[in-house]
């Protein structure tokens, strides 16, 4: 073999061996999206039966709500609308956080999203409804910074329209010869999440929003994860994956 040769052969295994690495590390970088999936439909089945048929992640169903709201039932379009705002202030919140926080945003984030639930279940029963859940909502919304590349979201973790038209794309790509298992991190999470719901509804029916309390636990847990993790990519990085 020619050294031109040899020499090409050696870039193309060392390029084999950087694409394995990544894929070795995006693994744990989708657990930790699943926790967070599962700790989001937790939350949210805790705020839909606080709150008789509102959300505190699902800001589209909130819109619609906030709509027919509007027309129908003012009452419940201000408590959607409230709700919204909570949620957008949280993403905000964990937005800023992840910049001053830098390398460390992940687990920082999920600080800032454990003492905000825990606020949350310390007030419920002291102050009105709406703000326990607003502040059920501004964690959400922060919940959903954890995941960024160049500014973006890149994984959603409390809405799963994208997760599922992703999912369904995946699974297309693989019946005509693309990627065999390329849907399944899509399927896991939405998983994740209906398994959180499944949980939050339990807790709320023997804890009621005291139920906050274990979310809190979970958030602070799987802060501990990303930090075992180690520090995230440097914000303005750009390869793939996107997480």
């Amino acid at each position: 073999m020619s050294w031109p040769k040899r020499d090409e052969c050696f870039r193309g295994l060392a390029r084999c061996a950087m694409r394995g690495g990544m894929i070795r590390q995006r693994k744990p970088l989708w657990v930790l999206a699943a926790g967070l999936a599962m700790l989001a439909g937790y939350v949210d089945a805790i705020g839909f039966l606080r709150l008789g048929g509102l959300f505190v992640s699902f800001m589209s169903g909130n819109s619609t709500q906030l709509a027919v709201g509007a027309v129908l039932d003012p009452p419940m379009a201000a408590m959607a609308g409230r709700l919204v705002l909570g949620f957008v202030g949280g993403v905000v919140a964990g937005t800023l956080l992840s910049e001053i926080a830098g390398r460390y945003r992940k687990s920082a984030v999920l600080v800032f999203v454990a003492a905000v639930l825990a606020i949350a279940a310390g007030i419920d029963g002291r102050a009105s409804i709406g703000w326990t859940t607003t502040m059920m909502a501004a964690a959400m919304g922060s919940a959903n910074t954890v995941f960024q590349r160049a500014g973006e979201v890149s994984i959603g973790v409390t809405y799963m329209t994208g997760t599922l038209v992703k999912f369904g794309q995946r699974l297309a790509g693989a019946m005509i010869g693309g990627p065999r298992w390329a849907w399944l991190p899509y399927l896991v999470l939405w998983a994740a999440l209906v398994g959180g719901a499944i949980g939050g509804a339990l807790a709320y029916a023997r804890l009621g929003t005291d139920g906050l309390w274990i979310a809190a636990l979970v958030a602070i847990a799987l802060a501990g994860y990303a930090a075992a993790l180690g520090p995230a990519e440097p914000a303005g990085a750009r390869h793939r994956p996107a997480v």
